[in-house]
């Protein structure tokens, strides 16, 4: 197997946004456009940040299994992580990844009630390129 770690990190770091995928209430997966992580530990640890009352949220609550997806469109590369999303509430945890800004998507700063951290953990990946495919486990 290659070593796709820095690929997919630079891609992580590079784009615009990614894509998080979630199960609903009636089983159904569903992608939904996020801008681009805050913060990453390698490929495995990803943070976001989201609307606690979003329907996302609502669903990682019921059903943390998940996936989210980068893409480089001008070379063609792609790269699936597959694992889990924990839902941060706690004050520490927003404050770290909070950005000067961010009081347009939370007008009551850190604490707002409506902001919250999603961790995403991956355990497996998939890397696309070439016209190739590639499965990886991740520890």
């Amino acid at each position: 197997m290659r070593n796709f770690e820095q690929t997919i990190e630079n891609m992580a770091e590079q784009s615009a946004n990614a894509f998080i995928c979630y199960i609903d209430e009636d089983g159904c997966p569903v992608t939904k456009a996020m801008l681009k992580p805050r913060e990453h530990e390698g490929i495995r640890t990803f943070y976001f940040t989201t609307n606690t009352s979003s329907n996302k949220v609502k669903c990682f609550k019921l059903n943390p299994k998940a996936s989210i997806y980068f893409v480089n469109p001008r070379l063609f590369h792609g790269a699936s992580l597959t694992g889990t999303i924990e839902v941060l509430e706690t004050t520490e945890e927003k404050k770290r990844i909070w950005h000067e800004g961010d009081e347009i998507y939370y007008p009551k700063g850190v604490s707002d009630p409506d902001y919250c951290v999603l961790k995403f953990t991956a355990t497996k990946g998939r890397f696309y390129s070439d016209f190739h495919s590639d499965d990886f486990n991740i520890k």
